[in-house]
């Protein structure tokens, strides 16, 4: 049974929040302020029944089919709201240029875009009937608030967090030991670089413990230079060397044929003795090992490549017969990693009764290994009962599947309901993307998954605690790599997507990730990881979902890509609230972006742009503008202080001197001036 489910009930009662706060007096006629009134008696109904249902929805499949009816109202209602809301905010705007003097540039009024009365009007009433039809429904298949049974926010917020990274590494003393030994030995004489592969099954420490070799003194000592590099699910030559290239140099590489790479790796590692780290290597296609090992060697004999992969295949790809095989913990070191974790933040001598249950988990339910015992003891970290913890060792889930997956999804629905709704919206993340805290926590502000704080806290504020309470869960980890940033796991990866389902689309070269290639019409979050030369076929695949909400581009920058992006696809994306694209060839901006009304998070850094057309000032919603690395630049709209809801606005690393026209308005120059002192 699938044991994964949907959970909207913050992103419906934020919903309500919107209506309470401002939108009934956004309107002008008493029918529309009517209908408003009763989408908000709607909203209030259903929400009394959601948090029943996604609790119930587990085991019953009626009610999740029932709650996959609502997910997509409730999107459609907040949109609908958002068009009210922004038209409220434009004629007030508006309202305010008049008083000064100034009239607004030549765009369309937004009445024009969005008709108030006629289109709004009606698409209100119809989403109004069609909730209160599936709240009906929901009634009759016995929802009750009363039987809810929400988790305590104050159990969320008395948790603590902690960094994931282990202070020891248990059970693996020998095989360190092996591992440290080879890499200090004398290559052979007529070898410059060896291979040391780590095979292991998913979860079983294989990263952990190269991370823990690759930091130890006597290695660091050892080696002129070291890099570290995911190679993860989709071998690619060019991307893999200039990641691999970036790592030893610690710079961007901007080139964009393999030779001039390979030329310039091969340079870097010249008569150095080296150290990289190959992690998560899946395959590496055919030839694909020999061409990517050329510019090894060039370094000095001693240098080292450690490979980890869960693949022994890969292994006879490099053209290598032995590699350490990592097995499974002992129950001893298992229950070392568990008891850090759940009993972090009590005495373990205080609770003897809650240890017998731990050892009794660590032994059925960890299978010996380390990330079933962390995610685990993360999630008993946050119960205080006995009968919570014997609920873990005797749930339902251990009779579908063992081991690792049960584990992860327990931890999964132990989570509060806001924190589902962020997890899950991370099913987007490509394999291996190493993210910032503020990057995620800027997404997930954009697109409303942050309840609203208490009066006198930040957006922000609340939303790096839901971004530290998942690291202390295990959901993300520090990366290996850079330590600043943070990753998920593959097995933790795939948990995202099978929580978000149809709701979120990730796509490769016409490829999605563990799914059919085909869009659903229900997704509202989309990302594609960047390529060098985009064309129409790429894009054509979001033909299908015209209520997008996110649209975003991981992993490279792209050279060029297609006019059909920006003129053909994106105008028909009225719903899309962020949007990142990276293209250094992209040298404009069509007019037409001043459409997406309900834009809140925009990025093209790094591209070729040399002016923003003028209609983004248009786009009032807007809370974050990142133009980095923008080096042609010459030119920024007037009227930027009509962004009344901009926050975050980066523009480091464009060439600020070669801006022809800046922003005649006090308040915006303010705003570009505190954030030049900061860069």
């Amino acid at each position: 049974m699938d044991v994964f489910g949907i959970f909207i009930s913050p992103f419906v009662q934020a919903t309500v929040d919107k209506l309470s706060s401002y939108l009934i007096n956004l309107v002008s006629t008493a029918d529309v302020g009517t209908g408003i009134q009763n989408l908000k008696k709607a909203l209030e109904d259903l929400e009394t029944l959601l948090a029943d249902a996604e609790n119930k929805q587990v085991y019953d499949k009626d009610i999740k089919k029932w709650l996959e009816e609502v997910q997509p109202l409730a999107y459609d209602a907040d949109d609908l709201l958002d068009d009210f809301a922004t038209e409220a905010l434009e004629r007030k705007i508006m309202a305010e240029e008049t008083t000064m003097g100034r009239r607004p540039a030549k765009f369309p009024r937004l009445s024009s875009i969005f008709p108030f009365n006629l289109k709004n009007g009606s698409k209100l009433n119809e989403i109004t009937s069609q909730l209160q039809e599936v709240a009906t429904k929901g009634k009759d298949l016995g929802l009750d608030k009363r039987l809810a049974g929400r988790m305590s926010t104050d159990l969320w917020q008395r948790s603590q967090t902690t960094s994931l990274k282990e202070p020891h590494i248990h059970g693996r003393d020998e095989d360190m030991k092996q591992i440290i030994e080879l890499l200090l030995g004398d290559a052979p004489t007529a070898k410059k670089f060896d291979v040391i592969p780590i095979v292991g099954m998913g979860g079983i420490g294989k990263t952990t413990l190269v991370q823990h070799i690759y930091d130890h003194d006597k290695v660091e000592k050892h080696f002129n230079m070291q890099a570290w590099v995911c190679v993860s699910v989709d071998f690619d030559i060019l991307g893999t060397t200039k990641a691999i290239l970036e790592s030893f140099t610690h710079r961007p590489c901007d080139l964009g044929k393999l030779n001039e790479v390979q030329v310039q790796l091969r340079n870097t590692l010249a008569e150095k003795k080296f150290l990289l780290v190959l992690d998560d290597v899946w395959h590496y296609g055919h030839d694909g090992w020999n061409s990517l090992r050329l510019p090894f060697e060039a370094g000095a004999p001693g240098s080292k490549i450690i490979v980890t992969t869960r693949q022994g295949g890969v292994v006879k790809q490099m053209g290598m017969d032995e590699y350490l095989n990592l097995k499974n913990l002992l129950y001893d070191d298992c229950w070392l990693i568990f008891a850090h974790h759940a009993f972090e933040n009590r005495n373990i001598m205080e609770c003897p009764e809650l240890v017998s249950i731990g050892k009794k988990i660590v032994k059925h339910r960890c299978g010996g290994l380390p990330l079933a015992a962390r995610a685990l003891g993360s999630l008993l970290r946050c119960k205080q009962e006995e009968r919570e913890w014997k609920e873990i060792l005797n749930s339902n889930i251990w009779n579908e599947e063992s081991g690792i997956l049960s584990a992860l999804k327990l931890s999964y629905l132990h989570l509060p309901s806001h924190l589902k709704r962020c997890f899950s919206y991370c099913a987007i993340i490509p394999m291996d993307y190493e993210f910032k805290e503020e990057e995620l926590v800027l997404l997930w502000m954009a697109e409303s998954l942050i309840e609203q704080p208490k009066v006198g806290d930040e957006v922000e504020d609340l939303g790096r605690k839901y971004f530290h309470e998942l690291v202390s869960r295990s959901f993300f980890q520090p990366s290996s790599g850079n330590k600043s940033q943070f990753i998920m796991h593959d097995l933790i990866n795939d948990l995202a997507q099978d929580v978000a389902g149809d709701k979120c689309f990730r796509f490769k070269n016409n490829l999605e990730y563990g799914r059919h290639n085909k869009i659903s019409d229900k997704a509202r979050h989309s990302s594609y990881v960047g390529s060098n030369y985009e064309g129409i076929k790429k894009f054509k695949v979001f033909d299908d979902a015209k209520c997008l909400r996110t649209l975003l581009q991981f992993f490279p920058r792209s050279m060029s890509t297609s006019r059909y992006l920006f003129h053909d696809l994106l105008p028909k994306l009225k719903c899309l609230r962020e949007l990142r694209l990276h293209c250094a060839m992209m040298d404009e901006l069509p007019d037409s972006i001043g459409d997406l009304k309900h834009l809140r998070y925009f990025d093209i850094s790094y591209s070729g742009i040399t002016r923003l057309p003028d209609t983004v000032v248009t786009l009032y919603n807007l809370q974050v503008l990142f133009l980095k690395s923008c080096h042609q630049l010459e030119k920024l709209p007037p009227n930027m202080g009509n962004l009344v809801n901009l926050h975050h606005f980066d523009m480091t690393g464009a060439n600020i001197r070669s801006l022809e026209e800046m922003p005649l308005q006090t308040d915006y120059l303010n705003g570009w001036e505190m954030l030049r002192s900061l860069k």
